[in-house]
């Protein structure tokens, strides 16, 4: 019998790889996070529940690896925080906030994600939000906590409320209704509107605290 190339094995894993990670989006977005278990995932993916375990270690670091593949704070990038900067942070955190808002409008997976992380407490929603902070906390120390000194504390709050505030808003677009305070979520006009909002709270803040 002749043995399959490596090459061609490694590609296959990666493959069984991919559709076990789009399973469980296709469950999260269709059925719901209470059917992501493992012969529920092994069936919407078509293969074997023994991959999982050997892929991913099972259920848990299969749903620790679709998640942070969906998260937009966890893929900001670590060379941002060796960017050059001028003016404190204040273009790159309008940059992020509005880039945040944009990939969580479009991002279906990650509501999902989002809302679930609400509802239940589980270990791969944790790491979630742990990862999270560190990626964040990496950004504040980096750029941010050096131009604010002793009131990098009272940005961070801002940020706490403007980061939550544009989860929010898209959220509540999706489930019960696209408008909010009369701006419609959904419209470009309305989603412009916010963005220039954002931009304005965010120089206030730089020219208040500074």
């Amino acid at each position: 019998m002749a043995k399959q190339n490596p090459k061609n094995r490694t590609r296959n894993k990666e493959r069984s790889k991919q559709q076990f990670l789009d399973a469980v989006g296709n469950i999260l977005k269709t059925k719901g996070y209470k059917y992501l278990k493992v012969n529920e995932i092994a069936a919407t993916a078509g293969l074997d529940k023994k991959l999982i375990y050997n892929y991913f270690g099972g259920v848990d670091q299969l749903l620790d690896e679709y998640i942070k593949t969906q998260d937009f704070w966890s893929n900001v990038k670590n060379e941002n925080s060796e960017l050059e900067i001028t003016d404190g942070g204040k273009e790159f955190t309008k940059q992020m906030l509005i880039e945040q808002f944009d990939f969580v409008a479009v991002n279906k997976d990650l509501q999902k994600i989002l809302i679930w992380r609400l509802t239940e407490e589980r270990t791969s929603l944790r790491k979630l939000t742990e990862g999270q902070e560190k990626n964040g906390e990496l950004l504040f120390k980096s750029i941010t906590d050096p131009y604010f000194q002793d009131k990098s504390e009272d940005f961070r709050a801002v940020a706490a409320i403007l980061v939550s505030g544009m989860y929010y808003l898209n959220l509540y677009s999706e489930v019960n209704g696209s408008v909010f305070c009369g701006l419609d979520v959904k419209t470009n006009e309305g989603r412009s509107k916010i963005k220039n909002a954002l931009k304005m709270l965010v120089d206030k803040t730089f020219e208040e605290l500074k």
